[in-house]
């Protein structure tokens, strides 16, 4: 690699060294050559107007040729003087009588017009190439020739010099590429060498660089990254670590799905319920074969969003609620906790209320039957006060007993649901119809609101007792207004039933509760009502029952909505009767 490296910029260098050079060579020269020329003929011009002058001044003085002597050697030229036919009247150099007419010189022609005229060709006499120029004179020219071959002597003599200096200048290039592209390579290399060691995984490997040039830059900036990377590092496998621990240090099973349903992460207490080998990359569908948790995760994976399930078929004998939840990358994490025990106790402290709720039910009849005998047969006043007295107590405790055995049937799924298709609007005159009296009775009336003609499919008298406790319960808090409204409305894809007072209203922190065992807002005018406490909890359970939803929406001062939710399409009478008993 390092070798690679200097080589490639030895070559880049070397060329850009002798690219450089010549190109300078060539420049040099070709500017020293024009301004040799240049000089030269403006030297000619001067020396030509000159000469021109004085053979005007001298002549029929000096003899043309003497003239041509003294003037060419004080020139260091061939000196020639012209007439204006073109004739050669004297020659420093030749014999003018054995000379060609210069009529058709382009310098001459030039002269004769009042010009200074140049020429650069080879001389027909001396067969020598010359620079050429003419200067006019009153009876024709005078001019200087000068050979180019001592120019040509100079320049070559100057090219040899640069080329020397050229090469000078590249052999020291050379030298210094040499030691720039080896420190280059070697220190790359080392950058190379320490980038390969960071992937392989030693974070610890440090590249101590202290310059300021760019490379140095680069490489501190490289020993940074890896400082950085190797803090990171650490900082997430203690996180990870960490996790590790207290997800293996939990009671709950916890396994983690990847998008393809294979096992990507297990703790410790998910490895007894695998049906089979539990190892990464397993299908779940081969580690755990619970038809229940199996849906869960596939709908988790396609939807995104969190759900939750029981599971019966985990483990033999054990009942598991399953949360799931979608993961980042695409994935789904489950939390299995063994709900058998909280099961058990639910199952008996059902069993215990349906049992001492039916033990008292006889007693409670006798009790009633005897105060009302005694009522009858009683003239005393005091006497009957005190056993009307026992007489609306002994009510409210059959009334407790009834709901209590009520509660008891729906949340154990004991009473199968008779669920038929029945429309919506009938369920509601039926609702109307039942409690018209009790509502008039306290000075309301029951409306029902336009509602779409819609079908569900429930259970008739379940329904009706979800409609008689919240009617009963609306008719407690709707004092002082004139009416409560029933209706329906399609939302979400359901079927929305609603009870609506129009009464004070419940406070908002009231609310998240209303539908739990015993819980009252106000409970001195509860028990003022003859209220148990319970009515709300039936509901929740009757409908739960029917795979839907209760809730309650309420504004003080406007009254609340109680409203329960029951699917529009039809649903299959064996898997919602399933779904009643997992809950029990």
């Amino acid at each position: 690699m390092t070798k690679r490296v200097f080589l490639k910029l030895l070559i880049l260098l070397l060329v850009v060294i002798g690219v450089s050079t010549t190109a300078l060579d060539l420049l040099v020269r070709r500017n020293w050559e024009h301004s040799l020329l240049t000089q030269l003929n403006q030297d000619l011009r001067d020396k030509a107007q000159m000469f021109a002058a004085r053979v005007e001044h001298e002549v029929g003085i000096i003899p043309f040729q003497q003239l041509a002597k003294e003037e060419g050697a004080a020139a260091r030229a061939r000196a020639t003087i012209i007439d204006r036919s073109g004739k050669v009247l004297a020659d420093s150099e030749a014999n003018a009588s054995e000379m060609e007419n210069h009529a058709t010189r382009p310098e001459f022609v030039a002269a004769l017009n009042g010009h200074v005229g140049a020429d650069t060709r080879t001389s027909h006499t001396l067969g020598i190439e010359f620079v050429y120029v003419a200067a006019p004179t009153s009876f024709g020219a005078v001019r200087l020739a000068y050979p180019l071959a001592s120019v040509r002597a100079d320049i070559s003599k100057i090219e040899k010099e640069l080329l020397e200096a050229s090469a000078v200048a590249f052999l020291v290039g050379l030298a210094v590429a040499l030691v720039g592209a080896e420190s280059i390579s070697r220190r790359l290399g080392r950058m190379v060498a320490f980038a390969q060691e960071i992937a392989a995984g030693n974070l610890a490997a440090r590249l101590p660089e202290s310059g300021t040039d760019e490379i140095s830059q680069l490489a501190m900036t490289l020993d940074k990254t890896a400082r950085q990377l190797e803090t990171n590092f650490h900082n997430l496998a203690n996180s990870r670590q960490q996790l590790e621990t207290l997800l293996n240090s939990m009671d709950d099973a916890v396994v983690a799905v990847s998008p393809k349903q294979e096992v990507a992460w297990f703790n410790g207490a998910m490895k007894p319920l695998a049906a089979g080998k539990l190892a990464f990359g397993t299908p779940l569908i081969r580690a755990v074969r619970d038809p229940d948790l199996l849906r869960v995760v596939a709908e988790v994976l396609e939807k995104r969003t969190v759900k939750s399930a029981t599971l019966y078929s985990v483990s033999p004998g054990r009942i598991f609620g399953v949360t799931s939840a979608p993961l980042p990358d695409g994935g789904v994490v489950c939390v299995l906790r063994d709900s058998t025990e909280i099961a058990r106790v639910e199952r008996t402290r059902r069993d215990f209320i349906a049992n001492v709720s039916h033990e008292l039910r006889t007693p409670l009849t006798s009790l009633l039957g005897y105060t009302e005998t005694l009522m009858d047969e009683s003239a005393d006043s005091k006497a009957r006060e005190f056993l009307e007295i026992i007489r609306r107590n002994a009510q409210r405790m059959s009334r407790l007993t009834e709901d209590l055995l009520t509660l008891a049937r729906v949340e154990s799924g004991e009473e199968r649901l008779q669920q038929v298709s029945v429309s919506a609007n009938e369920l509601l005159r039926d609702a109307q119809v039942s409690f018209s009296e009790l509502a008039t009775g306290k000075g309301l009336a029951i409306e029902i609101a336009e509602s779409p003609e819609a079908t569900v499919f429930a259970d008739r008298d379940a329904i009706h007792q979800v409609f008689a406790n919240l009617v009963d319960n609306a008719l407690k808090y709707a004092s002082g207004t004139k009416k409560i409204e029933i209706g329906a409305t399609e939302r979400f894809g359901n079927l929305e039933f609603y009870v609506r007072d129009f009464g004070q209203g419940i406070p908002s922190e009231h609310l998240p509760r209303l539908f739990e065992r015993f819980y009252r807002v106000d409970k001195a005018r509860s028990r003022e009502a003859g209220g148990t406490g319970l009515g709300l909890a039936i509901v929740k359970h009757i409908v739960l029952n029917h795979g839907g939803q209760a809730g309650v929406s309420s504004q003080l001062g406007h009254g609340s909505v109680f409203w329960f939710r029951l699917s529009i399409s039809e649903v299959n009478a064996e898997v919602a009767g399933e779904a009643a008993m997992k809950r029990g």
